[in-house]
């Protein structure tokens, strides 16, 4: 299914699961690799070039040959260019069979649809691969971040954080429930809120997230950015 077996999900597997989140990433890698190769063989066959390709590559971490790669995989699972809300849930659910991963699927969405259009463009798409397979470890935590913020008034309650844990629970499915109780999701929440809301007024500000995550490992490990993928 393309380009979309890429790495969120298992920004979270990593803590849950860590041996199946490394066998994720080993999986995802090698089949990265391996279309990689032979998607650069038939590009040497292949003519079209993305409009705004050199645009691109100044804005991300990716290589011309490597973008035009990205390009075609992402035209040949959507034709028209664009990926609507329902799409990306519908390729995001064949790779979690077990669990319902339609809510985090609309969080991702929303995350990625920076401009609100209700569609996500290639140009949206590699972006934000680009920050989070290649970014620093400030642009993937800003990243994150915004995916937590989920009603973008730049601040994150504990509903919210909340709400994005237990999408993760419910898109794992069986691979945590019923190995995990059923009130682990609050417990991790209360945890991790509780160390990033520094003053204690019930909002974590982009500023104490970076400075929480970057000082406890822990928070750095639940939210593992995979630095060694790429």
């Amino acid at each position: 299914v393309g380009f979309f077996k890429g790495p969120f999900p298992f920004l979270h597997l990593c803590y849950l699961q860590p041996e199946k989140g490394r066998d994720h990433i080993a999986w995802w890698y090698y089949q990265y690799q391996r279309d990689k190769i032979e998607d650069e063989l038939e590009m040497t066959m292949v003519c079209h070039r993305p409009e705004g390709l050199e645009q691109l590559e100044a804005q991300t971490n990716f290589t011309k040959r490597e973008l035009q790669v990205l390009y075609r995989g992402f035209k040949n699972e959507c034709p028209s260019g664009v990926v609507n809300e329902e799409t990306f849930k519908q390729i995001y659910a064949q790779f979690f069979p077990h669990g319902d991963a339609s809510t985090y699927a609309h969080y991702l969405f929303h995350a990625f649809d920076t401009t609100q259009t209700g569609s996500v463009k290639f140009e949206d798409f590699v972006t934000a691969l680009s920050i989070l397979l290649r970014g620093t470890v400030h642009e993937k935590l800003r990243w994150t971040f915004n995916l937590y913020d989920i009603n973008k008034d730049g601040y994150i309650n504990k509903e919210e954080m909340m709400d994005i844990v237990k999408a993760i629970y419910d898109m794992m499915g069986k691979y945590t429930y019923p190995v995990l109780k059923e009130d682990t999701p609050r417990q991790h929440v209360d945890v991790f809120f509780q160390k990033m809301d520094k003053n204690k007024d019930g909002i974590v500000t982009l500023d104490e997230f970076l400075e929480s995550c970057q000082e406890d490992d822990n928070i750095m490990r639940s939210l593992q950015l995979f630095q060694n993928v790429m």
